[in-house]
C-alpha cells in the first residue's frame, strides 16, 4: 500500500470522482466493436510436463522457495490444457466475440530454439483455435506473455542478450506459419515493462534478477531493465517485419504490441506535480511506444537515465518506426503523482523522480481491490486513453486487459464468492469511461476483460482471483460462473431473447 501523506494546498480534484455506477449497454459502443476475454498460458494451461513442453523461467522461479506467496506453481494451474473445450463453451455462452490467449514458447520449442518444432504443442493450439471457431469465437494470440524458455535464459542470458531477437523471430515465424491462416489478431509481447522492471529491477517476477543481494545473487537494477526492454522492442519489430513481408497479405491479419500502465494524475495543481505525472506516463507508455512512433525513447528518459539507456542504430530505427497496426493497452488503476521525496520506491521510480499516492489523510483515490496496487478509478481509464490518442496521433487501440481481483479465502462460502458485486460495478464504471472516451474521439476497437477464469496470479500464487469464472481449487478445479459472468452475458446479448448463462446452463 502506498504510504499516506498530508495533502498540500491546492489539491487537484477530479470532477469525475463522484461518477456513480450506471448501467451500460453494448449499443453504446460502435458497430464492429469487439468484446473479448483474456488469459495467458502459464496462468491457465497447466500440463507443465506434458505434450513435449519444456521448462520456462516461471517454472524455475516458482519452484524457488519464497518466490511465490503461497508456495504454489503453475504445474497444473487451472488445467485448461485438458479442459479447453469446457472453457470455450463458457466463453461462447457468455457471448464474447474473441478469446485472447498466449502461446507457451516452450510448447513450440522446448529449449526455445532448434530445428525441430514440437508437433504436440502445435496440435494443442490448432485444436484450441478450431474449437473456438466452431463456436463462432475468434482468436487474439499473444506470442510472449512472460514465460521465456528456461534453456534460453540459462544458455545465453535470455532477454539480456541481443541474440534473443533471432530466436524470437524463429519462434514467431513458426507460429505465423502454423496457425496464421485462422488467427487475424496478433500481439507480439505482453507488458514488456513488467518483464523489464519486475523481472530485472525489483526481482519479484521471473527470472528474479535485481541489485538487492538478499533477493538475488545476480543482477543490476540500474542497467538490466533498460537492456531487456531494448531487446524486447527489437524482437517485436523483427517479428512484425517477418509477418508483414511473408504473411500479412495472404493471411489478412493485424499485429501489434500490448503495453501497460496506470493512470497518472498530478496530486496538486503545482507545476512540479504536473511534470511528475507526465514523466510517469512517459516512463510507462513512452518507453515502448515512442520508439515505435518517433524512433527513440522519450527525451525525459534520455535525460534521467543517461548512458544506461541503450541507443538504436539507424537500421533499428527504420525497423521500429511504424511497426504496429494497433496498440494493445492493459490498464487497471490510477494514482496521484508528485516529485519524489526521500522515496523508498524501487530504483525504477527513483529514475522517474516520482512518488505515487493512492491514500492520504484518510482519503483514497478509489476503493481498493484485493491487490495492494489496484484501486478502482474509472475516470483514470479515460484519461489514459486520451493521453495515448493525443501523443500518438489517434492510433487504433484494443484494451487487451482490464479487471480487478478478490482475495481468495478458505472460509468464504461458494455463494458469497460468486456474488462479486464489486467486480460487476468495476466493469460498469470502466466501460462507461471507455464509451465516453470513444465519443470524444479515441479510436478504441475492442475490449478484453481480465480474466476469463481464476488462475495462477504470478508471485501471488492462487491468493488473488481475477476471474469471471470461479475455480474451486479444492474440488477438482470445478468451474462456477460468478455474477460478473452473468452480467457480461446479459450485456453482450443485449435485450433480445438469446440464451443467458445461469448456473452454467443455457436458459431463456
Amino acid at each position: 500500500m502506498a504510504p499516506t501523506v498530508e495533502a498540500p494546498a491546492g489539491l487537484h480534484l477530479q470532477e469525475e470522482e463522484s461518477e456513480d455506477v450506471k448501467e451500460i449497454s453494448r449499443d453504446e459502443f460502435p458497430e464492429g466493436f469487439v468484446f473479448g476475454v483474456a488469459t495467458s498460458a502459464y496462468q491457465v494451461e497447466g500440463a507443465a510436463k506434458e505434450g513435449g513442453r519444456g521448462p520456462s523461467i516461471w517454472d524455475a522461479f516458482s519452484y524457488t522457495p519464497g518466490k511465490i506467496f503461497d508456495g504454489t506453481n503453475g504445474d497444473v494451474a487451472v488445467d485448461q490444457y485438458h479442459r479447453y473445450k469446457e472453457d470455450v463453451d463458457v466463453i461462447a455462452k457468455m457471448g464474447f466475440d474473441v478469446y485472447r490467449f498466449s502461446i507457451s514458447w516452450s510448447r513450440i520449442f522446448p529449449d526455445g530454439f532448434g530445428a525441430e518444432v514440437n508437433k504436440e504443442g502445435i496440435a494443442y493450439y490448432n485444436n484450441l483455435i478450431d474449437t473456438l471457431l466452431q463456436k463462432g469465437i475468434r482468436s487474439s494470440v499473444t506470442l510472449y506473455h512472460w514465460d521465456l524458455p528456461q534453456k534460453l535464459h540459462e544458455s545465453m542470458g535470455g532477454w539480456l542478450n541481443r541474440e534473443i531477437v533471432n530466436y524470437f523471430a524463429q519462434y514467431a515465424e513458426t507460429c505465423f506459419t502454423a496457425i496464421g491462416d485462422r488467427v487475424k489478431h496478433w500481439i507480439t509481447l505482453n507488458e514488456p515493462l513488467q518483464t523489464a522492471v519486475n523481472g530485472y529491477a525489483t526481482g519479484i517476477f521471473a527470472p528474479g534478477r535485481c541489485s538487492d543481494r538478499s533477493k538475488s545473487p545476480v543482477g543490476d537494477s540500474s542497467t538490466e531493465p533498460y537492456l531487456v526492454a531494448h531487446n524486447q522492442l527489437l524482437a517485436h519489430a523483427v517479428a512484425v517485419d517477418i509477418y508483414r513481408k511473408k504473411f500479412q497479405d495472404k493471411q489478412g491479419g493485424v499485429i501489434g504490441i500490448t503495453v501497460d500502465g496506470e493512470g497518472s494524475e498530478p496530486f496538486t495543481d503545482a507545476e512540479g506535480d504536473k511534470e511528475a505525472a507526465q514523466r510517469r506516463l512517459e516512463f510507462q507508455f513512452g518507453w515502448f511506444l515512442d520508439p515505435l512512433y518517433f524512433g527513440d525513447y522519450p527525451a525525459i528518459m534520455r535525460k534521467k537515465v543517461g548512458d544506461r539507456l541503450p541507443q538504436f542504430s539507424p537500421d533499428e530505427v527504420a525497423l521500429l518506426l511504424g511497426s504496429v497496426d494497433f496498440v494493445g493497452l492493459n490498464h487497471y488503476t490510477t494514482r496521484y503523482v508528485i516529485p519524489s521525496f526521500q522515496s523508498s520506491e524501487d530504483e525504477f521510480f527513483v529514475d522517474q523522480d516520482i512518488h505515487r499516492i493512492a491514500e492520504w489523510e484518510g482519503n483514497t483515490i478509489g476503493e481498493r481491490a484485493a491487490s495492494e496496487w489496484l484501486y478502482i478509478v474509472p475516470w483514470g481509464f479515460r484519461k489514459v486513453l486520451k493521453w495515448l490518442t493525443e501523443r500518438y496521433n489517434r492510433p487504433p487501440i484494443y484494451v487487451t486487459e482490464n479487471g480487478m481481483d478478490d482475495e481468495d479465502s478458505e472460509i468464504t462460502l461458494l455463494d458469497q464468492a460468486l456474488n462479486d458485486t464489486k467486480r460487476v460495478n468495476y466493469f460498469k464504471g470502466y466501460l462507461k469511461s471507455l464509451a465516453k472516451a470513444i465519443r470524444e474521439g479515441v479510436d478504441v476497437r475492442g475490449y478484453f476483460a481480465w480474466s476469463l477464469i481464476d488462475n495462477f496470479e504470478w508471485s501471488q500464487g492462487y491468493t488473488k482471483r481475477f476471474g469471471l469464472v470461479f475455480v474451486d481449487y479444492k474440488n477438482e478445479l470445478k468451474r462456477h460462473p460468478k455474477s460478473s459472468a452473468h452480467w457480461f452475458t446479459s450485456f453482450l446479448h443485449r435485450t433480445d431473447n438469446q440464451d443467458c448463462l445461469v448456473n452454467g446452463e443455457n436458459r431463456h
